[in-house]
């Protein structure tokens, strides 16, 4: 009946592999398999196996893939994880989501639409789609 529970890898936002500072204003693509954090501005597209921390001072706008996400400061745009959405009390969110865990805390803001999706649910919408 209660079947096991997936083993998920937990975010970890204090190993960094890549860095934006403060000052920093990066426009294109990101591509990582590690932990992303951005503190500066940036505007594209960011796809990382890993997880993406938006710090205080980032600014994002930009299509973001990855594991866990991270939002402390001002993101636009669109959010697909694996993992979960944490925003953060100074975090804000203009956008769509598509996540498996959401946590937004108390002062921070979103605007969009998010769909919450556990692996079981995929799996039965795609046999529901092969039918």
């Amino acid at each position: 009946m209660f079947g096991k529970k997936p083993v998920e890898t937990p975010a970890n936002f204090e190993k960094v592999d890549t860095l934006i500072g403060k000052d920093t204003h990066f426009q294109g693509a990101i591509t990582a398999t590690g932990t992303v954090r951005i503190d500066g501005s940036f505007q594209g597209e960011i796809k990382t196996k890993g997880d993406l921390v938006i710090g205080e001072s980032g600014r994002v706008e930009a299509h973001v893939e990855g594991r866990n996400v991270l939002v402390g400061g001002y993101f636009k745009g669109n959010i697909v994880a694996s993992g979960k959405v944490d925003l953060s009390p100074t975090g804000k969110v203009f956008g769509d989501m598509k996540v498996k865990n959401l946590i937004i805390e108390e002062g921070a803001v979103f605007k969009g639409n998010c769909l919450m999706e556990k692996e079981e649910e995929k799996n039965v919408s795609k046999d529901s789609a092969a039918k």
